[in-house]
């Protein structure tokens, strides 16, 4: 579930701002993951043809075994979801930290804030 942006609010000390209204819903996970398969990435190459989909699906594979093998404890994560003013869907993921967050349920509302500056 994703609302539609916000209006975008302009005034004189931020001329180039945007506000979106979306969800997050929050998981614990664990925190050697988390990092590991951060630095596993698949290119739009890797799903050209079914052997470079084997390799990349084999990288991340070893990624996730060796995190596994770390065991660094647990995070919460914040799995943010919005839409765009171009209508597209945006997810993005936040480190809510050790602690589990104060909230009575595992899904919420935000706001993302868009502020362009030098």
């Amino acid at each position: 579930m994703c609302w539609l942006p916000t209006q975008v609010r302009i005034t004189e000390e931020s001329l180039h701002k945007a506000e979106f209204a979306g969800v997050a819903r929050i998981s614990k996970v664990p925190l050697s993951i988390a990092k590991g398969l951060a630095q596993a990435k698949i290119t739009p190459q890797d799903l050209s043809n079914p052997v470079s989909f084997q390799l990349a699906f084999s990288r991340l594979y070893e990624a996730l075994m060796k995190s596994l093998e770390k065991g660094e404890g647990e995070t919460y994560v914040a799995e943010v979801k919005f839409v765009d003013s171009l209508g597209n869907e945006v997810t993005f993921a936040v480190d809510m930290g050790e602690e589990p967050p104060a909230f009575s349920s595992d899904t919420v509302r935000v706001r993302v804030i868009v502020e362009f500056y030098e």
